[in-house]
């Protein structure tokens, strides 16, 4: 390729830290690129819960008006703040292999779950699960990079802080001390990269598509399917995870009332090979089995 590949991203240390994972990975094939940071109205805007913002893709609106507007020719983003229906234009061309899409909590000061805690999270997937486990808790938001929460986290009289594994471990910043929260049925997409590219240019697509990895992309795309058909445009508590056992794909969902008391489960497995719409077809038996009711709360309530 002759062109250099511009590459969007956020300008936080985790997304740069992608970005350049990107960067790298492009450069061992042979093509040239540079990073072109833009900033994105959830990095702007840290007070306001990001599910009262009103607008979906907070994170990628920028970069997906900078590709559009030419500025770009790439952007790269946390696949979890992805929105499931892309702009018209813009084309998913990788999932890069996904890391651990595990949530852990960080604990504060005097951590005890079976005493009166506050729990801090800007998610309300992670506080409806943490509150239908641990109901007598206080759960508050916490907004920001994950640097700026960890440092929001020790300057606070707050038990715990719920954080993504995936994204302390990219930039080193883990803690010793780390709760791991296997019971939390993860975001959508939690712990995996994608790359997004104008439709028609198909330098880039060609380019970029070399960094995919299969296994990731299909559990993400299951993972996402879900969420779509669930959430239609809506802001909820729902977790989904999709992975490869030998030759089959075990799914979990879940979907949960916004103070965590109500929780609808689904566990399902499917042969690999058998799993197109498989995310779909898990989100549809939900809903019917009582999603339905309980998403149209939700929708009233936000």
């Amino acid at each position: 390729m002759s062109k250099v590949i511009r590459i969007g991203t956020r300008d936080s240390e985790l997304a740069l830290w992608q970005a350049n994972t990107v960067k790298k990975a492009l450069e061992s094939y042979g093509h040239r690129a540079e990073l072109v940071p833009v900033k994105s109205m959830g990095d702007i805007n840290l007070k306001t819960p990001l599910y009262e913002m009103g607008v979906t893709g907070v994170f990628t609106k920028s970069l997906d008006i900078a590709l559009l507007n030419g500025r770009i020719d790439i952007a790269v983003h946390s696949l979890k703040d992805v929105p499931t229906l892309l702009p018209k234009g813009i084309v998913q061309t990788a999932v890069l292999e996904r890391a651990s899409s595990e949530d852990i909590l960080i604990p504060g000061n005097n951590f005890n779950p079976e005493e009166k805690c506050t729990i801090a999270t800007g998610s309300l997937r992670r506080k409806a699960q943490w509150l239908h486990r641990y109901p007598q808790h206080e759960v508050v938001g916490l907004r920001g990079n994950v640097n700026s929460r960890l440092q929001k986290l020790k300057e606070n009289n707050w038990q715990g802080a719920i954080f993504a594994r995936a994204g302390l471990e990219r930039i080193d910043i883990l803690p010793k001390q780390f709760e791991s929260l296997n019971w939390m049925i993860p975001a959508p997409a939690q712990g995996a990269m994608a790359v997004v590219a104008l439709a028609s240019d198909e330098e880039s697509i060609e380019a970029t598509s070399a960094l995919n990895h299969t296994e990731s992309e299909l559990c993400t795309t299951i993972e996402r399917e879900f969420l779509r058909v669930l959430e239609g445009g809506c802001t909820a508590p729902i977790g989904a995870h999709a992975q490869v056992l030998e030759k089959l794909i075990h799914f979990k969902g879940v979907l949960l009332s916004l103070d965590g008391r109500r929780k609808l489960e689904i566990d399902k497995t499917v042969e690999y090979g058998e799993h197109k719409g498989f995310g779909e077809k898990c989100a549809k038996e939900l809903l019917a089995d009582g999603g339905k009711e309980l998403m149209e709360e939700i929708r009233k309530a936000l």
